[in-house]
């Protein structure tokens, strides 16, 4: 690894590539609207009462 030129320029490309997706993860997680959120989180449950008006 010595031997090739530029090599130590991609652990920092890398870094900053997995900082900069988890940094927007967490602004887009934290900036979603709750009452969609409330609403995916009942989809499960909408899906029981369903399945068992279906039997």
């Amino acid at each position: 690894m010595d031997h090739i030129s530029g090599i130590e320029i991609y652990p920092i490309i890398a870094l900053l590539i997995f900082f900069f997706f988890f940094l927007g993860l967490y602004i887009w997680v934290f900036t979603y609207k709750k009452d969609k959120l409330n609403e995916l989180s009942n989809i499960p449950l909408d899906e029981e009462t369903q399945n068992s008006k279906n039997e």
